[in-house]
Parts: structure tokens; sequence; C-alpha cells
């Protein structure tokens, strides 16, 4: 296993995390900070906003080359709302993930709905966890870039092959993803400089 601290490659998937649900909300594009930022505020707002002896359900967050595992391991105190939850997202319909900048221990990810053929309904979905830790959450991004590694090595592949993958052209993968590994302080700094 790699080193605790250190990236994560390939070779090291499937990673899993123990995390706190943040929840998710409507996120207004493909990638970037300025997309999952908003979002994060809004869901660390309704945490904080929970009652007294009300938590967060924890879950088991599992990055493989295929995609995103979640499923339930404390449901919380909401249990109508959290009973059980077994979710798959494949790494297709992941665009983006990255540290959050102002709460280092939330990593947030935006997710492309299947939905995103409907007119009027918004394709882009934010997805937001709580770390353990600072580095958990640096992980956690670590380990989304490795799986975002492997699928564009593969897609590359299947450009190169075409003759290997016989699906019609609309059903073939797309590169339509990001990962941002800059450090919270990094972001912060550029986007400083952009202002």
């Amino acid at each position: 296993m790699a080193d605790p601290e250190g990236p994560v490659t390939v070779g090291d998937l499937p990673i899993t995390f123990q995390v706190k649900y943040l929840g998710q909300s409507d996120a207004r594009g493909l990638w970037g900070i300025k997309h999952t930022r908003k979002p994060v505020d809004l869901m660390v707002a309704a945490a904080k906003a929970l009652p007294p002896g009300e938590m967060l359900p924890i879950v088991k967050l599992m990055i493989t080359v295929e995609g995103v595992h979640l499923e339930t391991l404390n449901h919380g105190t909401k249990r109508d709302e959290f009973e059980h939850m077994t979710v798959f997202f494949n790494i297709e319909s992941i665009s983006y993930g990255v540290q959050d900048l102002v709460y280092t221990r939330v990593f947030s990810m935006i997710i492309v709905k299947d939905n995103a053929d409907v007119k009027g309904l918004n394709p882009f979905e934010c997805h937001a966890f709580v770390c353990e830790s600072r580095n958990a959450a640096r992980r956690l991004t670590y380990s989304l870039a490795a799986a975002f590694q492997d699928y564009s090595r593969r897609v590359k592949e299947m450009q190169t092959t075409p003759e290997l993958d016989e699906r019609p052209p609309s059903q073939k993968p797309q590169k339509r993803f990001a990962i941002d590994l800059r450090t919270p302080e990094e972001i912060e700094a550029d986007l400083e400089t952009e202002a």
C-alpha cells in the first residue's frame, strides 16, 4: 500500500475511506472549485444546524478504477432519510473532485446525472463528505485522481484500437473530468491572482 501521506497510484486502488456524508446539492457547472464552493457552504451550514444529538450518516466510500461506491455504515439519527444507502457512481459520470479550500476536511465531487438530456433539469450534482482529517481528504482526492488516470488510459487505448470498441460513438466514453490536486492554500492563492 502507498504511503498514507503521499500520492496514490492505480495499483493502490481500491481504497476505502470512512467519512461522514454531508449530502448533495445542485452544482452550476461541470468542473471547478467555483462550482463546489457554494454547495459545500450550504451543506456545512445545514449540518451545523442539525438539532443536538442528530448526526450525519457515516458511510464507507470506496474508490476503484470503475468509480465511487458509497454504503451507509451508521444511519445517524435521520433514519427515515438514510435507512440504508448503497450507491455507485461510474467513473464516467464523475466530472470533478476536490479537497475544499475553506473546510479542508471536506472532499466534494461533481456528478453528471443521467437526466442530463431532460430539458430544464440541472445535470450537475455536488456530493460532499467530511473526512477524519485534512490529510484523509487529500488522500481521497489523490485516489480519485488515480482512478481518473486509469480511465484516461483506457479511453486512449480504445481510441488507438477502435476495432476493440464496437459501441456506437454516442455510447463510447467521453473524457469530461478534472481533479484538482492543488492544496487548499494553492487554490486560494490562484483565486487571489485571478481577481
